[in-house]
């Protein structure tokens, strides 16, 4: 079977064909760029490397990373890959492939890099896609890899809240696509953008933001905040790892040398392919 879950791929072909980030500031999207690629080793790259964006969506990392490589291959299985399309039309070395994780036509062992974010854990057997990345890498390659975090380095209240939130993710997300996109945009209004900004009057005065949930959204757009809360409360299938999980998966697909970024977003990992 197929490692894919059909009505994960559809919504997400509702919600980035929606927000396929164009009103995104180019600031705001390029600092979100940084803060996912921190411990990425751009200087251990090959002089045009070719590599692959897995699970691509609308190309909203594509965008930064075509300039500083040959190569990019593009690829993801939802109809957000027509988006990618015109997004990156302009940038000709970049690869459009409408394939998945398991059926796309890259040769094992023949790129220099890869990366997939907040892709991973919406499909139903995350390790197995890890492992499928990893045949693609050439020895000593980089991959880079979000997944989301199952609050590991959080304290109890805050696990709890996030429970709170998951069963109302477990209803949201089998609403038909106009009722869910009214009900994300109201928790972006109403839950997202008041922490955001209480977070940002905290960290002006210095207190600290670590644990208030949704903090890291307190330099984002609302534009983001709607997203981020179509993604997070729309989608059928999600899972959540801890950081030793992340680490054993990683490990167990041959990649070593890994190592986590300490900043949000949690979980960013990245490792190369032993060879």
């Amino acid at each position: 079977m197929r490692n894919i879950d059909p009505k994960t791929v559809a919504s997400f072909g509702d919600e980035w064909t929606r927000f396929d980030q164009s009103k995104v500031l180019e600031i705001n999207e390029k600092r979100a760029f940084e803060e996912y690629f921190a411990i990425f080793p751009w200087d251990q790259l090959p002089i045009d490397a070719v590599g692959f964006d897995m699970g691509c969506g609308t190309g909203r990392w594509a965008r930064w990373v075509a300039p500083k490589v040959g190569l990019l291959n593009c690829i993801d299985p939802s109809d957000a890959i027509r988006v990618a399309e015109s997004k990156l039309k302009e940038h000709k070395n970049v690869n459009i492939i409408r394939a998945d994780v398991d059926s796309n036509p890259l040769v094992a062992e023949s790129q220099d890099f890869g990366y997939s974010l907040g892709v991973l854990h919406h499909i139903p057997n995350t390790e197995a896609g890890i492992s499928s990345c990893a045949r693609l890498l050439k020895p000593g390659a980089p991959f880079l890899v979000y997944l989301y975090y199952s609050f590991d380095n959080r304290p109890w209240w805050f696990r709890s809240v996030w429970l709170a939130t998951d069963w109302a993710r477990n209803w949201i997300c089998k609403l038909p696509p106009v009722a869910k996109n009214i009900i994300t945009d109201l928790i972006a209004l109403v839950v997202y953008v008041p922490l955001a900004r209480v977070s940002l009057l905290c960290e002006k005065i210095n207190v600290d933001v670590s644990n208030i949930p949704l903090a890291q959204y307190r330099n984002h757009s609302f534009y983001t905040m709607r997203t981020d809360a179509r993604d997070r409360f729309g989608t059928p299938l999600e899972q959540r790892f801890s950081r030793t999980e992340i680490t054993n998966m990683l490990e167990r697909a041959g990649l070593i040398d890994i190592k986590f970024s300490e900043n949000a977003p949690f979980w960013c990992a990245v490792g190369r392919k032993a060879g």
